[in-house]
């Protein structure tokens, strides 16, 4: 047979087969199903995903028996920049969408821009820390709104924004337990490809886990994923794609096809030399994210772009701009031929749609329809809560595309129906199995429930266990060095504590057998644990700049004050244990949330003592902590003189700490405080309405549910002087309680008056005879007996004295 006749028969083939494609889909339009439930969908998808994998073996080894004669594959166009690797820039198209048509002048098209941020590996929406779906998370519930939208407007761009291959056990166990290999397509990335994403960017947590890991998972997907402002630090070269250029055919409103060039950048805040700096130190440098796009844009126009469009996984931030900031989407949106921002990082939303929204009070920024500078932006959301949807009108005036309208505006998912898509749920079923019998491996027990619900304003069991756990490794690492003979101390942060206005981040572990996924529930990020030597002074400043999670209070106000600063994030909040502390909140804050200095004479930080006694300046303390501690510019961490990471990650600690101890006992040890300067006042405080059931004690009282958070109740903080008892009282059974000591004195004193009358009479009747006592007289040796009694008493005593 020859050659001609079997390309000719593999091509009838190929029209065949498109024409029954087609065929079936309009069959499916005419004929919609509805999306299956959740726990629908997981009950089937090993089943389907079992045949149709058979299915398609049978199909591909059919095919290839046809075409192995005539087929010959075309090298491949590498797309390399300098370090990372990546095939194919661009996804494969057909033929009518790559084929260029011209417009018409005045002809108007409607194009929609739909888009994810801050995935974080939420694939399905299973709750793996709780180990139950949840309906308010997952791109597989994302999904059903970019479904929804394509209906409404079938001419769409649809790109991610970054931080999407880390931030859930499954992001682990594709990372560490079931690494992704040569080859293999990351989950996250095969879902993208799936739903027809066009491009992605980097977000700071592609970078957790080193670039080699991050060449593996980009050399293994065809979807372009750009970074314009990440450089290799000897040739000052891109790393990675710095745009991507998409050719989309759209209808007009006049129902004809147009071609139009889509220009896709992307940045990522410079600070990820701090937080990852263990991974990227000497090997990259990060530009200032606005330089880079306005050096990018300009490029991007001069290849043809009929869009720009930006994915600034970056927080939108404020109206001032200083260089090198991590938070810029205000100032991207106000660059010259930028049609569009895709906002994150900041895992907030915009816009509100009523005017009502955080980032309305700067000048410029329209909450309604969704602009900055003029330029329409969203953001939305995280862990595929929300859809970013963009709408731009565009008319061909004058041989080039100009936006003559626009509007940017966010959608919720549908938290009160398990509703999700279908695919994304079957071909997730591989990595979500093997995460959740990764999770559910029990390393322990606890003898008491670890909660996070009112860790910002007392001591903590869900700090106290890793602070616990850090100090334990630690010591082990530092012993037989110098620094083994310094104080130890440990800093850790509730990372789940609302987080957000999130009413379900917090920590709720039950008492009972502890499994690797409530450790990951502990300590949400892939940190690598560091020690850090200070001195008093710089422990100081690292305090002062925790006390920023606090309000300042107003000490002759009787009207109810909020203790909790929203603004501050709750994982800056360091708890240090090791010393014991107070917080005077009615003075203002030396430190903004930022780390810089507001209010240089300000003093916070009360009662600092190491084992009862004030810290002096130039004393030197060793430090437990992590990796993004101990790489960022926090005040008092900033000065360090010793600054090592070790060769653990903080969550593996936790988990070889409960494995070693077996049973733990998380319960806090009330070691830092508030000063009495608020004692009287109504403070007040928002948590979880659920919390409700936990309070406890009398510094803590439930007032109602929120009217202004959902999910969220107002509760009371009540001061409470501090007992002066401690704790090692009652719980060393060798030492002595004050109500012990107080019947021993009263038992001596007894004793000794009897006996000193007694003595006195024999002594009396004994100098009238003799005229002097007798030396070794039976009195004298009761007088030395119960002298021995007494003073061994009393050293008892004073033994438990100097212990408290």
């Amino acid at each position: 047979m020859s050659k001609k006749y079997v390309t000719k028969s593999a091509l009838l083939l190929s029209l065949l087969a498109t024409a029954s494609l087609a065929t079936q889909v309009e069959a499916e339009e005419n004929n919609p199903v509805s999306a299956p439930t959740t726990q629908e969908s997981l009950a089937t998808a090993e089943a389907q995903s079992t045949v149709e994998a058979a299915q398609t073996e049978e199909n591909v080894e059919a095919t290839a028996s046809t075409l192995t004669e005539t087929t010959e594959t075309p090298a491949e166009e590498p797309q390399v920049l300098a370090n990372i690797e990546q095939p194919a820039a661009s996804q494969e198209v057909t033929e009518a969408e790559t084929q260029e048509v011209a417009p018409v002048e005045g002809a108007n098209v409607d194009v929609r821009i739909l888009s994810t941020t801050d995935l974080h590996t939420n694939l399905v929406n299973y709750d793996y820390y709780q180990d139950k779906p949840s309906q308010t998370i997952g791109l597989a519930k994302t999904a059903v709104l970019i479904d929804q939208a394509k209906a409404e407007n079938s001419n769409v761009v649809l790109v991610d924004n970054g931080d999407l291959i880390q931030g859930t056990p499954l992001g682990t166990y594709k990372a560490i337990v079931d690494p992704v290999e040569a080859g293999e397509e990351h989950p996250m990335y095969t879902a993208l490809n799936a739903l027809g994403f066009d491009a992605s960017t980097l977000g700071n947590h592609e970078f957790n886990y080193g670039l080699d890991y991050l060449n593996t998972v980009l050399s293994s997907t065809n979807l372009p994923v750009v970074n314009a402002n990440v450089l290799d630090a000897e040739t000052k070269q891109p790393v990675f794609k710095t745009y991507e250029m998409v050719t989309k055919t759209f209808t007009d409103t006049e129902g004809r096809q147009v071609s139009l060039k889509i220009g896709i950048t992307g940045i990522v805040p410079p600070q990820i030399l701090n937080w990852d700096k263990a991974n990227l130190e000497g090997k990259v440098v990060v530009e200032d994210a606005v330089k880079a796009v306005q050096a990018i844009v300009p490029v991007i126009r001069e290849a043809g772009a009929d869009l720009v469009i930006v994915l600034s996984h970056s927080g939108i931030g404020d109206d001032q701009y200083e260089e090198g900031e991590e938070n810029v989407g205000y100032q991207i949106a106000g660059i010259d031929g930028v049609d569009a921002v895709v906002t994150g990082h900041s895992h907030a939303e915009f816009p509100s749609g009523d005017g009502t929204g955080f980032y309305e009070k700067y000048d410029g920024v329209d909450g309604i329809n969704g602009k900055i500078n003029g330029t329409p932006v969203t953001m939305a959301g995280k862990y595929g809560d929300h859809l970013g949807i963009i709408d731009l009108g565009l008319t061909y005036t004058d041989g080039k595309w100009q936006v003559t309208k626009s509007h940017g505006e966010i959608r919720k998912i549908d938290t009160k129906s398990d509703e999700a898509n279908a695919e994304i749920i079957t071909l997730a079923k591989e990595s979500h199995d093997g995460t959740i019998t990764y999770v559910r491996q029990q390393v322990g027990t606890t003898t008491a429930p670890i909660t996070s619900y009112f860790a910002l304003v007392k001591d903590d069991p869900s700090i106290q266990i890793v602070n616990n756990a850090q100090l334990w490794y630690v010591q082990k690492e530092l012993a037989g060095t110098p620094e083994g003979e310094l104080p130890l101390l440990s800093a850790a942060a509730p990372f789940k504590a609302g987080t957000r206005g999130d009413a379900t981040a917090y920590t709720d572990i039950p008492e009972g057998p502890i499994a690797i996924k409530n450790v990951a529930d502990l300590y949400l990020y892939d940190n690598v644990t560091a020690v850090l030597k200070i001195t008093g002074a710089d422990l100081r400043e690292w305090l002062e700049m925790s006390a920023g999670q606090f309000n300042q209070i107003d000490p002759n106000s009787t009207e109810p004050q909020n203790l909790i600063n929203t603004d501050y994030r709750t994982y800056n909040f360091d708890v240090i244990d090791g010393v014991t502390y107070t917080f005077d909140v009615t003075q203002p804050n030396k430190y903004d949330k930022d780390g810089k200095t507001v209010n240089p004479d300000a003093s916070r930080v009360r009662d600092l003592k190491y084992n009862g006694v004030e810290v002096t300046d130039d004393q030197e303390f060793m430090v437990a902590t992590n990796n993004y501690r101990a790489s960022g510019t926090f005040p008092g961490v900033r000065n360090a003189s010793i600054n090592r990471i070790l060769n653990l990650e903080n969550r593996q600690v936790i988990i070889d700490y409960i494995v070693t101890e077996k049973v733990i006992n998380p319960s806090a040890d009330n070691n830092w405080g508030f000063a009495n300067t608020i004692a009287g006042l109504d403070i007040r405080f928002q948590t979880a309405d659920k919390a409700k059931d936990l309070v406890s004690g009398d510094d803590v009282e439930y007032i109602a549910a929120s009217e202004s958070a959902e999910g969220f109740g107002d509760y009371r903080f009540i001061y409470i002087e501090p007992a002066t008892e401690t704790p090692a009282e009652t719980d060393n059974p060798e030492m002595l309680t004050p109500q012990e000591r107080q019947e021993i004195h009263e038992l001596v004193a007894t004793a000794y008056a009897e006996t000193q009358a007694k003595t006195k009479t024999m002594t009396l009747a004994q100098n009238k005879t003799t005229g002097l006592p007798k030396t070794g007289s039976k009195n004298n040796r009761i007088l030395s007996l119960l002298g021995f009694v007494v003073i061994g008493l009393t050293g008892l005593f004073s033994k438990k004295t100097k212990q408290d």
